[in-house]
């Protein structure tokens, strides 16, 4: 158990969806918080009033880490892994089971928590290195190095509601890297900044795992999973499926994502505020489907709803590989529309991919919805479909993989250089 960074047995979370009936008095609800938090109650004690329908996000969850080991999360939208790592960082409780960890834990979970948005970066650096249990003078002497890697400059001392995604992103990272928790638990840090930020956050997890220091790292991008770790949990439906070895998880993972039934048609309820619902179709020139043959068009059809009025709504998506490598993407807010610019309430959005030229193979995409420049909902991996081998060149051969994920339709001519 020495060697034990982290410790989580039979964990469960639950959540209470919707409130029916009655609403309850301020009362009633005060005394069921504080039945919630009181050691040693259960779900039992944490019934809420009114007969609200249940969730369990987590489901029995188990497994340890050891000191200086670098473990990677996967699994699909939904599996549970950003409750379990918000459980490891106690932001909340479970509803079952226990967690232990030894030493201090610092986390980067979502762009800008942790962060007071009235306060300067100068400020919020010191206030979580505090929180951290760090003396000023331990934060002072790693001061200049945060602010260098987050490449903020003269906007420290700006408040860091004035801050974009990726200043946020870049700050939040530098200080839960360089404030040097003994465990470090990051949720897809590579979702936001540009490719450079990307690099510099991978090469900067590698030096802490040299430094002997533990990693909890959630990502879709299976290429920074299986270079920074070496064992994965594969998390499926709030319950793990598997932990083990880094490159049989990420194959695991994939051929579940591969053997999940493809719906061409997928909706997400309750959305972030201002979108109520989307619902995502994927089709060919005629109907929708899954399967695509070498060659084929690809169209992707969004219709959305929203609970006030949207304006310069914005829908961007990323083509992924099957090994969660990114090949292409776009997004409407480069475009120039009237209807993007009005405020709507309910709409469909249409997007025509042309002929792709993909190698036979499963793909993915990852969407992001939002408005103006602020994006309120990511899904990954949210559509999954297949393209199918042909004879595009009407001969024998068939098209050669070699490794690569994209075809180029080309033409070759010849000529014969006559003789003087």
């Amino acid at each position: 158990m020495s060697e034990t960074a982290v410790l989580v047995e039979n964990v469960s979370k639950r959540f209470q969806l919707g409130q029916g009936g009655e609403y309850a008095r301020l009362s009633e609800s005060l005394q069921s918080a504080i039945m919630w938090w009181l050691p040693g109650k259960t779900s039992q004690g944490a019934d809420q009033p009114g007969g609200s329908s249940e969730f369990w996000a987590l489901k029995d969850v188990s497994f340890d880490v050891k000191q200086g080991e670098v473990l990677g999360i996967i699994g699909r939208n939904g599996a549970g892994k950003s409750t379990l790592l918000k459980i490891l960082s106690r932001i909340t409780r479970p509803t079952t089971g226990r967690i232990g960890t030894r030493g201090r834990v610092g986390s980067l979970l979502e762009v800008g928590t942790g962060f007071h948005p009235e306060l300067t970066g100068r400020e919020n650096v010191y206030l979580n290195g505090s929180i951290l249990g760090m003396k000023r003078a331990d934060i002072a002497q790693k001061f200049e190095e945060i602010v260098a890697f987050a490449e903020l400059g003269e906007f420290i001392d700006t408040p860091v509601k004035r801050y974009s995604s990726g200043m946020y992103a870049r700050l939040a990272f530098s200080v839960a890297a360089y404030l040097e928790p003994e465990i470090l638990i990051i949720d897809e840090v590579l979702a936001v900044g540009d490719a450079k930020f990307q690099k510099q956050c991978l090469g900067k997890m590698s030096d802490v795992a040299r430094q002997g220091r533990t990693v909890l790292f959630v990502s879709h991008n299976m290429t920074a999973i299986k270079t920074l770790c070496q064992r994965a949990v594969v998390m499926e439906q709030g319950s793990i499926a598997s932990v083990g070895d880094v490159e049989k998880a990420i194959e695991q993972y994939l051929g579940f994502q591969g053997s999940q039934a493809k719906n061409p048609v997928i909706r997400f309820e309750h959305c972030n505020h201002p979108l109520d619902s989307i619902e995502i179709c994927l089709r060919n020139q005629t109907e929708p489907t899954t399967r695509f043959y070498m060659g084929d068009s690809i169209n992707l059809e969004v219709n959305f709803k929203a609970i006030t009025p949207i304006q310069q709504l914005h829908v961007t998506f990323d083509l992924n590989a099957q090994n969660g490598e990114s090949i292409l993407g776009s997004s409407s807010r480069y475009l120039t529309n009237e209807h993007f610019d009005r405020a709507l309430s309910s709409g469909t959005v249409r997007c025509s991919l042309g002929m792709v030229p993909l190698m036979p193979g499963n793909y993915s995409f990852n969407f992001y919805f939002g408005t103006g420049y602020v994006e309120t909902d990511i899904f990954h991996h949210a559509l999954s479909f297949e393209v199918i081998e042909k004879n595009l060149w009407q001969t024998t051969a068939m098209p050669n993989h070699n490794g690569s994920s994209l075809w180029w339709p080309t033409d070759f001519s010849f000529s014969e250089k006559l003789k003087p």
